[in-house]
């Protein structure tokens, strides 16, 4: 993995505080490691759903060797030596799935607002292990995180690479990059004298040069990828959701510079015009994508640019908007964009754009990622599509379809279940039975196993 395992031994000193109070919210010390797995495991599922061929299997054992899977064998065989995991008849096999727009060290509540004057990053930092758990428990074994002020998402990922807390494998973006007074401008609704001039190494560009510097920051920071906010948002304390906010300049040097170190780009953008910019200037992915047009979705049709929609944060945060939650102006915008996302994804699909699944968790409760499905299924697209866009699809978009997204010979032992047939009812993605990550079983009969609150850290 080219970036999110580049750093698996770097030692950051807050990973150890972070990992002994997740062991001391379970009412017990860090635990031992535990002991070494067996060299086979073999799984033997009723019915294993192949992602790439887009069929319902019958009965197939995956057989995996370490952290990856050795082999899938029609029927129910064994292996010398294997340990066996038998699964339930009426549960049906996937591969771990892929959230591919979370904020994993965040999520959105009544105070929020005044929050960030209270909470210091380590206090974001610890809520993140947190998350981070739920999120993998809900089956999600890999994420894109999209943004953050703070690069705390980089010590979290370093952490569950190093086996320290439990969460899925992230590929994070570490801070936004945006202009002044954008969507990423972290000083925004702060009265002037607070503000300051935030830069670059901050997140904030406001011209080609910048954005060569912030793009360099992340690499030095030790980021995976690059996200950047070419319109307005609608949580942000200013007045539009969908005005552009970057030049097509600034964005084609953000990409030519993300290229350069081997990044790549997503960028969020509600408006027609911050899309055409962002799929001119060369992203890889828009997210949200609220107000796209027609000819923005031919646009990113003859570019091959992936479209990530996240109903579920447009849905949430509409339904929010009335319950006090946000102030005046992010109440207006909330109600402006939260009953579009849905009609536009559905227009998306249907127009052939490519579709990654993707959630915007953090805007609401992390662990809640597989209402996802329901939306996208809502929105017109087929229940094995949305399956698809979370596993194929996004490992497509991660560059990764090596190594995860098919459960399949070479791939990472990424293994979950539920108790259905999920193409004839698609919520059932929210009732994961067994979550494997990587050969570890962290979810078994629908309960959390030990391995969840285990750590490898000894000192």
């Amino acid at each position: 993995m080219q970036y999110a395992t580049r750093h698996l031994e770097r030692s950051w000193a807050p990973l150890a505080l972070a990992a002994a109070i997740t062991a001391l919210a379970t009412g017990s010390a860090p635990a031992a490691p535990a002991p070494a797995a067996p060299a086979l495991t073999v799984i033997h599922c009723a019915h294993v759903l192949d992602t790439a061929a887009g069929k319902l299997l019958g009965a197939n054992s995956i057989v995996i060797d370490g952290q990856r899977i050795r082999e899938v064998v029609a029927g129910t065989i064994t292996r010398d030596g294997a340990k066996v995991i038998d699964m339930p008849a009426n549960d049906t096999c996937l591969p771990g799935l892929i959230d591919a727009h979370t904020h994993l060290t965040m999520q959105f509540g009544k105070s929020t607002y005044s929050d960030k004057f209270h909470l210091n990053p380590a206090d974001y930092a610890i809520r993140s292990t947190v998350y981070a758990r739920r999120t993998l428990l809900a089956g999600f074994t890999t994420v894109r995180n999209l943004g953050e002020s703070d690069n705390s998402s980089i010590a979290l990922r370093n952490a569950i690479n190093a086996g320290q807390i439990a969460g899925p494998r992230i590929f994070t973006a570490g801070k936004f990059i945006g202009t002044t007074g954008g969507h990423a401008d972290p000083t925004n609704g702060f009265r002037w004298d607070l503000q300051g001039d935030p830069g670059p190494k901050d997140g904030i560009i406001d011209s080609p040069a910048d954005a060569w510097k912030a793009v360099r920051q992340h690499y030095k920071d030790g980021a995976d990828l690059i996200k950047i906010m070419p319109s307005g948002g609608v949580l942000d304390e200013s007045s539009s959701s969908e005005n552009p906010q970057m030049t097509l300049a600034e964005i084609q040097a953000v990409v030519a510079a993300a290229h350069d170190y081997g990044f790549t780009v997503a960028a969020h953008a509600h408006g027609a015009e911050a899309i055409r910019r962002a799929v001119l200037g060369g992203v890889d992915s828009i997210e949200h994508g609220t107000f796209m047009n027609a000819e923005d979705m031919q646009l990113m049709k003859q570019h091959g640019t992936w479209y990530v929609p996240t109903i579920i944060a447009g849905e949430f945060v509409m339904g929010k908007a009335n319950a006090g939650w946000y102030p005046p102006q992010v109440a207006r915008k909330a109600l402006e964009v939260g009953p579009k996302i849905m009609a536009t994804a559905g227009k998306a699909y249907k127009a052939g754009v490519k579709i990654a699944f993707g959630t915007d968790a953090g805007v609401y409760p992390h662990g809640e990622n597989a209402q996802e499905f329901a939306y996208m299924v809502q929105a017109g697209m087929p229940p094995l599509y949305v399956i698809q866009a979370a596993t194929t699809h996004a490992a497509a978009l991660l560059k990764h379809s090596s190594d995860f997204g098919r459960i399949s010979a070479g791939q990472y032992a990424d293994v979950v279940a539920v108790p259905g047939n999920p193409l004839t009812d698609i919520t059932l993605m929210k009732n994961m039975d067994f979550v494997m990550k990587e050969g570890t079983v962290y979810k078994r009969n629908g309960v959390p196993t030990a391995a969840v609150f285990t750590s490898t850290l000894t000192k």
